[in-house]
């Protein structure tokens, strides 16, 4: 219970102050916390997240800061490439996944290390097709591994689309609602497959806490040292991956046997 109380606090604040991070915490949580299996935490993890962000992005919807044709521009292809991530798991070991959940986590600490821009240099020229492949990119990544992809989207409407950060944190997490949900139900099938079933309880409680968690962020987002934020995070991010990678590369390699 200390492990689920803690872990959907830290993920609810997470997306509240940050916009993202939220799956990156909870598929270890689920994985290794609670001892699911890789596919059962990427889905319930998936679910979880798409939940708190629905609830966390009203306060964006609210004030008028969610920029909807980049929602859509961005969303649509994103949906369809969580769908096909989604896909491509269910052919693939849950060890696979890890390490490139691993992976990710290191590219994400990388990225938070670095300071964010509140307004890009100089206006980009919008490029819809560009844009819409990014889209296309993120959502293979959130079916395949679970992760909503707010580190990767927050900065690309940043950059290539132009939005405040503000704007741009308010957009993603609808976006992060679409993917999400689309990938929950896909592996909802994949899971039927192996006749795995989902723990119901600790995904109601684990959402209900983070949502909780993330209005409070939201609450605090402006009093705090965001960078200061990310960057302790990251560090976490680090030491979370070698963990994870520790965990699964001895089962990817095993040692050769005379």
């Amino acid at each position: 219970m200390i492990t689920i109380l803690f872990g959907s606090v830290a993920i609810g604040l997470s997306l509240g102050v940050l916009g993202s991070g939220g799956s990156i915490l909870t598929v270890p949580v689920l994985a290794y916390g609670l001892g699911q299996t890789e596919k059962q935490a990427i889905a319930s993890a998936l679910l979880i997240v798409g939940l708190i962000s629905s609830v966390s992005s009203f306060s964006g919807i609210r004030q008028r800061l969610v920029h909807w044709p980049l929602v859509w521009l961005f969303g649509l292809p994103g949906m369809a490439g969580t769908y096909l991530g989604a896909w491509f798991a269910s052919y693939t070991s849950g060890i696979i996944q890890m390490t490139v959940f691993a992976t990710i986590m290191l590219a994400a600490a990388w990225r938070m290390f670095r300071p964010a821009k509140t307004e890009p240099e100089t206006r980009p020229e919008r490029s819809y097709w560009l844009t819409g492949f990014q889209g296309l990119l993120v959502g293979v990544l959130t079916g395949f591994v679970g992760v909503g992809g707010g580190f990767l989207i927050v900065p690309a409407l940043v950059l290539l689309s132009g939005l405040t950060m503000r704007t741009a944190v308010a957009t993603s997490l609808v976006i992060i609602v679409m993917n999400s949900f689309v990938g929950f139900l896909k592996y909802q099938q994949v899971l039927a497959e192996s006749h795995t079933e989902l723990n119901w309880q600790i995904i109601a409680i684990m959402a209900a806490i983070g949502i909780a968690g993330s209005l409070t962020g939201q609450r605090l987002s402006g009093r705090l040292p965001q960078q200061k934020i990310k960057s302790a995070f990251s560090v976490f991010l680090i030491l979370m991956a070698g963990f994870i990678l520790y965990q699964s590369l001895p089962a990817l390699f095993p040692a050769s046997t005379l």
